[in-house]
């Protein structure tokens, strides 16, 4: 039997997968010190990137285990 994955789970792992290029990329390009991935200036191109991609995560998490039927 095949399993249809719902549109909002495909576009949150499309967005999380976006956002991880877009940061290997700037990691190659100028680094990403550990202080600035944990501690961002509100002005760096990452400010936020750590909470936004742990909340899609979750997200994804949660609607997988919905799928399922499970809990975690």
């Amino acid at each position: 039997m095949g399993w249809i994955m719902s549109e909002d789970k495909q576009e949150k792992i499309k967005k999380l997968l976006a956002m991880q290029k877009k940061f290997i990329a700037l990691d190659r390009e100028q680094g990403v010190e550990a202080s600035e991935y944990f501690s961002p200036d509100d002005d760096s191109e990452i400010a936020g990137f750590r909470e936004e991609y742990r909340d899609l995560a979750m997200d994804i998490v949660d609607l997988a285990h919905k799928d399922k039927g499970s809990k975690k």
